[in-house]
């Protein structure tokens, strides 16, 4: 299992048949397609099976993984993940509330915020390429990035939309709360196809927004228009859009590690896919509010 986000590559998608496992085992009936498509990352337990048998069991007899000491657990994935998003808002909390952001400081915040945005990049592409997870590394992106967030949330909360952060907040938690209840509901088919959908409309638009920050740099303005006005909102819909796209991933993801008994360290991993996720449609809903505000 392997987490990211709308930058970053996945892996994981195996077959398509209405949803996505790790390279799923056949099931009864089926033709072995082990040593064509590639075997279980984590063979080494031997209930490794499809992620959905509980469901099938009664058609194909499919046994189910006892849980295992050293396996990764939801109660892992949850712990961590609140580790993550708790260092991520206490850094936040604390650079909102040290770094002044009137106009007379406003630049320099401005500076220490892009720092700490430019390093959680760098530390995020890092762990993305590493086979194994780092707590210290992702713990370390949590806290550059709270840093970044605060400070943006602060200087657009001040100074272009009075409570925009908070709606931010709800913005996010509403599309997280909705994207669990309907892949739980299974109104989301997470196959092959649809990641691989989701993977070309995220590069397609990490690529506009490039292309208009360069136009930006070395035009002046707001460069191509896709982070203002009309263009900037329907833009930001569908940053949003993509966001919660990512999250169906991310949520079939931990599914999949748990179904097929990932090692535990592999939780980290998911808290980290997770959280990056959630930074990407904060931000976005941030940016969204900004420019419904800048257009009053």
């Amino acid at each position: 299992m392997r987490s990211s986000n709308p930058v970053f590559s996945r892996r994981g998608f195996s077959r398509d048949n209405g949803y996505a496992g790790f390279n799923t085992a056949p099931q009864a009936g089926g033709a072995a397609v082990g040593t064509q498509q590639g075997a279980n990352p984590y063979a080494q337990n031997p209930y490794a099976q499809n992620p959905y048998a509980q469901q099938d069991a009664a058609q194909y007899g499919a046994p189910q993984a006892p849980a295992s000491a050293g396996r990764m657990t939801m109660d892992d994935v949850i712990m961590r993940t609140a580790t993550t998003l708790g260092v991520l808002i206490v850094t936040a909390a604390l650079a909102w509330a040290l770094l002044p952001v009137d106009m007379g400081n406003i630049n320099r915040s401005y500076g220490i915020a892009i720092g700490a945005g430019l390093i959680g990049f760098v530390l995020a592409m890092v762990q993305s390429f590493k086979r194994k997870a780092s707590p210290a590394l992702i713990l370390a992106y949590a806290a550059f990035e709270g840093v970044f967030l605060g400070v943006l949330s602060s200087i657009v909360d001040t100074h272009i939309a009075s409570g925009a952060a908070m709606q931010a907040v709800l913005g996010t938690m509403a599309v997280f709360a909705a994207v669990l209840l309907a892949y739980k509901m299974r109104w989301i088919r997470v196959n092959r196809r649809f990641a691989g959908f989701v993977m070309a409309a995220a590069l397609g638009f990490v690529l506009l927004m490039m292309v208009n920050m360069l136009f930006a740099v070395f035009g002046g303005g707001d460069g191509l228009g896709f982070r203002s006005g009309g263009m900037g909102i329907m833009f930001g819909i569908i940053g949003v859009l993509l966001g919660a796209c990512f999250l169906a991933l991310d949520f079939k993801q931990v599914e999949d590690g748990i179904a097929y008994g990932a090692p535990r360290e592999e939780s980290w991993l998911a808290a980290f896919g997770l959280t990056l996720t959630l930074v990407w449609i904060y931000t976005e809903f941030l940016r969204l509010i900004a420019i419904l505000n800048s257009n009053d």
